[in-house]
């Protein structure tokens, strides 16, 4: 059973994820929100600088990565989960940027919707949505 002060923490870090998604905006160099909030299939890419939103892309993915990791080790406590769930996160930042830079660099009409899916699993916490159930399943079949 989890403590009270378990999920005063649970809800702080995900009050944090939550303030990155609102605040995104403010906080982040990205041509790509608004461009992909409008119908992007029948327009050209924005200008972007490739560096900047590669760079503005990493900090916000490590910042979830962060604060997902934290939120990991309050649900489990264990350091392993911990451990496990940090090689999945970079092995994942390693394929998921080498795809995006691409996308960044090359930017095709028929490619957009890969590079939106793509794009989604770097400034968003997915790969916590997966984690999660894994690890509790797993720990209930010890």
């Amino acid at each position: 059973m989890l403590k009270y002060s378990t999920y005063i923490g649970l809800m702080f870090l995900f009050g944090l994820l939550i303030l990155i998604r609102m605040f995104q905006n403010e906080l982040f160099y990205d041509p790509y929100l608004i461009f992909f909030q409008n119908d992007y299939l029948y327009i050209d890419s924005p200008r972007r600088e490739v560096f900047k939103v590669t760079l503005f892309t990493a900090i916000r993915f490590f910042l979830n990565t962060g604060i997902s990791l934290a939120i990991l080790y309050l649900i489990f406590k264990d350091k392993s989960i911990i451990k496990f769930s940090a090689l999945v996160y970079g092995i994942a930042f390693f394929i998921l940027i080498i795809i995006y830079l691409y996308f960044v660099i090359n930017p095709r009409k028929e490619d957009y919707y890969m590079f939106f899916n793509i794009r989604r699993f770097l400034i968003q916490p997915i790969i916590l949505i997966f984690l999660i159930p894994a690890f509790y399943y797993d720990k209930l079949k010890r």
